[in-house]
């Protein structure tokens, strides 16, 4: 059926989008907007609210359109969607018991591992998401110092709490009270931005790379990276390093590990249980003590299902070599989008690392070549975000990758036909 999308000028043989409409429809009817959050679709029309299934690198949306995923569920999934491994030992802690009255086994031994794996960790707790974990880390350098000020990079997203959310409906102006802001790979910045309160500073929070949405992406300066260490040591602050999104996918350890770089507290989730709800805080021995005495919880915190998949999770990533996997095969995709955009005469800037690459347009200021440009990747089967950085995943396979860079050398000829030059 040949179908076109008049807002966004796509015209595709793929399917019209009828389910989808209903849902959304029927969604905003019960649910502020339809959706909330950054799975909210509703001002990007040619991405699919709706998602039916998925398995390895591809999903199916309600209307039976297939795509090769890019987005890897904003994270999450980086061995592939319903991993054989993953979802097996999660099925064997399901038998014996999930959301139980007191943590099970299976959290000593994640424990274990995660202390094992990652460099500089002495001690791990556990919570559902990024947001539990870059919070948790904040209070726990709060108790350790007995001081208020966090320093986060401007543009940094840590999460969706009311001191770090980028977006200020019902943000006060005390819950930002205690923060200050510095430019990322500038000690200077850093260091004028502290002045004279160097005494309050409980923290200074950094990503492994800058990965604002919207912007280019900006890998770490390792001699910033090491000058933020002795920073913190010289005020003595603490020192986290927010690898929520970009953990195990540059490493299998700590992102900064290669430049031997250990942070005090490390905040984890996204990719940990390979699209299970679980997040983490691993510390060095200076903050146990303080972890061990401030009060947060919840309810599905201690989840063993989800726990049992990080651990199957984090023996696969090893296993299987998938950072260096997922490098070469996001090293292959940079090259064949950057030919393509070549070919159709489009100057893009296409940064970060090859695992979580993002794609902008020179001098497309409000992101039209951006959305549009995604809105015709989607209609040929490449699931990808117009602003968000995108994720490689290891399940990812030569035929995976050969229909994504048909459909994104595809895409840019229609842009072009959409803007002759």
């Amino acid at each position: 059926m040949n179908t076109t999308n008049t807002e966004l000028g796509v015209t595709t043989d793929r399917r019209q989008r009828s389910v989808d409409a209903e849902l959304r429809s029927r969604a905003r009817a019960v649910v502020p907007n339809g959706m909330y959050g950054h799975l909210n679709m509703s001002a990007l029309p040619a991405i699919p609210q709706f998602v039916e299934r998925a398995r390895g690198a591809r999903l199916w949306d309600v209307d039976g359109n297939e795509y090769v995923d890019l987005m890897c569920s904003w994270g999450p999934v980086i061995l592939g969607h319903d991993d054989p491994v993953v979802e097996e030992a999660a099925e064997r802690q399901r038998r014996r018991g999930d959301c139980l009255n007191g943590p099970a086994p299976i959290m000593v031994e994640l424990a274990e591992t995660m202390v094992d794996t990652i460099s500089g960790a002495d001690w791990v707790m556990f919570a559902k998401n990024g947001t539990d974990a870059t919070t948790m880390c904040c209070t726990i350098a709060r108790a350790e110092t007995g001081r208020a000020t966090i320093l986060v990079a401007k543009g940094a997203y840590h999460g969706a709490a009311p001191w770090c959310t980028p977006f200020p409906a019902g943000v006060t102006a005390a819950d930002r009270a205690n923060l200050l802001q510095y430019d990322y790979n500038d000690i200077a910045s850093v260091r004028a931005a502290v002045g004279e309160r160097a005494a309050d500073v409980a923290a200074i929070i950094a990503s492994p790379f800058r990965h604002d949405a919207g912007f280019d992406q900006e890998l770490v300066d390792p001699t910033f990276a090491r000058d933020l260490r002795a920073y913190c040591d010289e005020i003595g602050a603490a020192l986290i390093l927010d690898d929520v999104r970009a953990g195990f996918r540059l490493h299998h350890g700590g992102s900064w590990e290669p430049l031997g770089v250990e942070p005090d507290l490390t905040p984890w989730s996204k990719s940990i249980a390979n699209g299970h709800a679980l997040a983490a805080v691993t510390g060095t021995d200076r903050y146990r003590d303080a972890a061990g005495g401030i009060f947060v919880t919840g309810s599905f915190w201690m989840g063993a299902v989800a726990m049992a998949a990080g651990l199957a999770t984090i023996h696969e990533l090893a296993r299987r070599d998938a950072v260096a996997r997922m490098r070469d095969l996001g090293g292959q995709l940079r090259a064949g989008v950057t030919d393509s955009a070549a070919a159709w005469g489009f100057d893009i800037r296409y940064t970060g690392p090859d695992q979580m690459p993002n794609l902008l347009f020179d001098n497309d200021t409000d992101y039209e070549l951006a959305v549009a440009f995604s809105a015709e990747a989607q209609a040929r089967g490449v699931y990808v975000h117009p602003k968000h950085n995108w994720f490689v995943s290891a399940a990812m396979t030569s035929d995976d990758l050969d229909m994504a860079l048909t459909g994104i050398d595809g895409a840019f000829a229609a842009l072009r036909a959409r803007y002759p030059r």
